[in-house]
C-alpha cells in the first residue's frame, strides 16, 4: 500500500513540475560545452532562479521532449534550433554557449585516410540535423554526395559500441565519444574547424516563455557568465567537478575544451545583439545548405526575431 502511495505522490508531483508554467525546464545532452550550466548549478548560481536542468543521453531525445513540449528551452546547435523552427516552434536564441573548432568530427577505421576513402562505406551519424549537416558538409568538400556513402541511424550513446565492433566504417561524432573512439585506434578524417564558425552551440527558450518570464531568463544568462568566470579563476576546481560529471579524465576534458571557443559576455555581445547580430549571417549560410540538402522541409522558415537582445549579455 506504501508502494502505492508512493507511486501517486510521485506521479502527482513530477504532473505539477511539468504544468509549472512559471519553471524553466532546460534540456541539453552530454556535452563540455553546455556544462558551465551545470557548474553553475552546483556553486549555487541559479539557487533561486526557477530553471530546471533535464539531461538527456542524446540531442535526439532532447528534441523529442522539446517537441512534445516537456521542455521549454533547449541547449542546442544553430542548425537544430532552425530545425525547431522547421517544427513550428519559436526558439529565441538567447545565449552563444560555444563555437566548434574541430571539437566535432568523423572518425574513420584504420585503412581509410580521407574523406574521399568513405565512398561505399557505413557511417554512423545521429538522427540530427548536425549529425547530416557535418557529414554533407565533409563529403560536399571532398567532391562526393550523401548517396554515395552508406548512413546508419545511430544515437551518441551507441557510437562507441558499434565502432568497436566493427559494425560501421566511420562515426560523425564529439567528445567524450571522440577520445575514446581514438583510444581503440579510431582517426580523425575531418573536424569542424575545417568548416570555421559553422557548428554554434546556443541556448534557446521558447518565445511565450521568454515574453512571460525575462527575468528568469536575464537570472540565468547572469549565472552562466558567473561560472565561467569561475571557470577561468578556479579552473582545477571547476574541472574536477566537470570530469565527475562527464566520466572523463582530464586531458581528454582539456583536449575538449581546446577544440571549441566558449565566448565571453563580449562576444556573445557582438554575435547576438544588435539591428544586424554576427550570428545571424551563419544562421542564413546554414539555413540556404540546409534547404539546397533538404534537410529542412519547409521553406517558411524564418529567421526574423530569433535572436534576444532585450538586455546586454551578462548583466
Amino acid at each position: 500500500m506504501k508502494r502505492i502511495y508512493l507511486f501517486f505522490f510521485l506521479y502527482f508531483s513530477i504532473s505539477c513540475f511539468f504544468e509549472d508554467k512559471s519553471y524553466l525546464k532546460i534540456g541539453t545532452n552530454v556535452w563540455p560545452g553546455y556544462e558551465p550550466l551545470y557548474l553553475a548549478r552546483e556553486l549555487g548560481y541559479l539557487k533561486n532562479i526557477p530553471v530546471h536542468l533535464v539531461e538527456y543521453s542524446s540531442t535526439s531525445q532532447v528534441l523529442r521532449a522539446y517537441r512534445n513540449k516537456m521542455i521549454n528551452g533547449a541547449a542546442l546547435t544553430l542548425d537544430e534550433t532552425l530545425l525547431l523552427k522547421n517544427y513550428g516552434f519559436d526558439p529565441v536564441i538567447v545565449l552563444v554557449m560555444d563555437i566548434s573548432n574541430g571539437a566535432d568530427v568523423i572518425i574513420a577505421r584504420k585503412g581509410i585516410n580521407s574523406v574521399k576513402d568513405l565512398k561505399g562505406k557505413k557511417i554512423g551519424v545521429e538522427n540530427t540535423a548536425l549529425g547530416a549537416y557535418v557529414l554533407t558538409r565533409a563529403l560536399e568538400r571532398a567532391g562526393l554526395s550523401v548517396s554515395e556513402v552508406k548512413i546508419v541511424p545511430l544515437e551518441v550513446d551507441e557510437h562507441y559500441k558499434w565502432f568497436n565492433k566493427g559494425k560501421i566504417d566511420a562515426v560523425v561524432t564529439f567528445e567524450p565519444v571522440k577520445s575514446k573512439l581514438i583510444s581503440v585506434g579510431g582517426k580523425v578524417i575531418f573536424d569542424s574547424s575545417q568548416i570555421p564558425g559553422e557548428i554554434v552551440d546556443v541556448l534557446v527558450v521558447e518565445r511565450k516563455y521568454l515574453q512571460e518570464n525575462p527575468d528568469v531568463v536575464k537570472g540565468l544568462i547572469t549565472g552562466w557568465f558567473r561560472a565561467i568566470d569561475y571557470m577561468k579563476k578556479h579552473k582545477k576546481e571547476a574541472y574536477k567537478v566537470i570530469t565527475k560529471r562527464e566520466h572523463v579524465s582530464l586531458k581528454e576534458l582539456e583536449k575538449a575544451y581546446g577544440g571549441m571557443i566558449i565566448p565571453d559576455r563580449k562576444m556573445n555581445a557582438e554575435l547576438l545583439y544588435g539591428s544586424d547580430p554576427k550570428l545571424k549571417k551563419v544562421a542564413l549560410k546554414l539555413l540556404k545548405i540546409m534547404r539546397e540538402k533538404e534537410i529542412l522541409s519547409s521553406e517558411k522558415v524564418d529567421i526574423k526575431g530569433m535572436f534576444y537582445n532585450s538586455f546586454p549579455a551578462g548583466r
